[in-house]
């Protein structure tokens, strides 16, 4: 136990001061490795861990689903998403509100990526937002909570990343996040349109567009959501493992690119040194989890919490709420990914144990990470959005609430009714 508390207070202290979190897990477990077992243990960890933990051939659906977000964002497509929007969208109240949450769902459904969302949505979407009427803060609070949209709606990096560290199968996993991320959409539209009845003067009058207009706005990103229907269409029918659609998903960006004459040696640069850049970091942090994993498994700690916790009698509801509430409070200290490293390989056998299914759980876990990246003091996604805008962060975080409430009773229903989540996994 004295070892246990060692390593982990040495985890602490080097995240305090700063150093990279794959780093940090990585040099506590192997100190606690050889404490525990001495040099023989340590070294023999340290010698095949970084192979074994990225030798994976479902890991290679990460750095292919980020090429392939990567050349979008570069591409110009999130512009287009917008407009096409606009433009279905734009007669109704709130319409260019409802454009935003649209848009920020399909640039999720290709990007993966939350930070991506929001630094892309941000500088398109908030300019027209407020010059239609929209305050501020409204439309800052819109954005950043719309970015965190990718984090559910496949391809999920996030989603990728648990089933890897759960040893659960990522297609269902992606799978189970379309339809939670459409109610999500949904429910950011709804407290959207509350919002606005509540004060009409926020909202200008929305501007109406023929038939067709529709259409041309229309043919300009239609390829790129059947590019998404066959991505991962593949991944449901069974035609393809995720990794085969990523790469799938990834050659289709750069053709349709090409086609449309936007690909370019500085566009294919940009994202294959950005994918590169963020599959390292994730890389490196799957090692780290693999080291420190290492050292619980000798301690026997995933064992020990696991009975403990199932032995205390509690009811299963309030362990998961429990959970929920600790997910929060990590969700706005810490990065997404990082939380994932730390928690999954810990909490998962709690949750099976306590009958609950992993890949319902895992759903609930982006959830809460998803709330966590908009609220204070750290959420990511309105530093993001400050940074885009010249705006404080704290005039960001004073819009999120509205839509951190949203999330919070999607949260409960999801809770209340695993099936929601699970009914498209048990048809594949």
């Amino acid at each position: 136990m004295t070892i246990l508390l060692g390593a982990t207070s040495l985890l602490f202290i080097l995240l305090l001061a700063g150093m990279p979190i794959g780093f940090a897990i990585g040099a506590s477990g192997a100190i606690g490795l050889f404490l525990t077992g001495g040099w023989d243990a340590m070294n023999s960890v340290l010698s095949t861990s970084p192979y074994t933990a990225v030798a994976s051939f479902s890991l290679g659906a990460i750095p292919m689903f980020i090429f392939m977000g990567e050349m979008v964002s570069h591409g110009g497509v999130t512009d287009e998403l917008f407009e096409t929007t606009s433009a279905w969208t734009g007669r109704l109240p709130g319409g260019l509100g409802i454009a935003t949450v649209i848009s920020g769902a399909a640039f999720g459904a290709i990007s993966g990526s939350s930070t991506a969302g929001a630094a892309t949505l941000a500088p398109t979407t908030i300019p027209q937002l407020v010059k239609n009427g929209y305050s501020r803060k409204l439309a800052n609070g819109l954005v950043a909570t719309v970015g965190t949209l990718a984090m559910m709606i496949p391809p999920s990096i996030a989603l990728i990343l648990y089933g890897l560290l759960a040893e659960k199968s990522i297609g269902k996993l992606l799978i189970a996040g379309i339809i939670p991320g459409l109610i999500l959409s949904v429910a950011l539209c709804l407290t959207l349109l509350l919002i606005i009845r509540r004060d009409g003067s926020l909202v200008t009058k929305g501007h109406k567009y023929s038939f067709a207009e529709k259409l041309k706005a229309l043919s300009t990103t239609w390829s790129y959501f059947i590019l998404f229907l066959i991505v991962f269409g593949t991944i449901y029918l069974g035609a393809a493992t995720p990794t085969e659609a990523a790469a799938i998903g990834a050659f289709g960006t750069v053709v349709l690119n090409g086609l449309r004459k936007r690909l370019s040696r500085k566009i294919l640069v940009a994202a294959l040194t950005e994918t590169a850049s963020i599959t390292a970091m994730i890389s490196m942090m799957l090692v780290g989890a693999y080291i420190f994993g290492y050292f619980l498994v000798l301690n026997g700690v995933t064992q020990d919490l696991t009975q403990f916790i199932t032995g205390l009698g509690w009811n299963r509801y309030l362990i998961l709420i429990l959970f929920g509430v600790l997910y929060l409070v990590l969700g706005a200290f810490m990065d997404q990914v990082a939380i994932l490293t730390l928690t999954v390989p810990l909490v998962v056998p709690i949750i099976t144990g306590l009958g609950f299914d992993p890949i319902w759980f895992g759903v609930m876990v982006i959830l809460f990470a998803e709330i966590g990246m908009i609220t204070p003091p750290f959420g990511m996604n309105v530093f993001v959005v400050a940074r885009c805008t010249n705006q404080p962060a704290a005039s960001v975080f004073a819009g999120v609430w509205p839509f951190v409430g949203a999330l919070l009773v999607v949260a409960v229903i999801l809770s209340a009714f695993p099936s929601i989540v699970l009914w498209l996994p048990h048809f594949m």
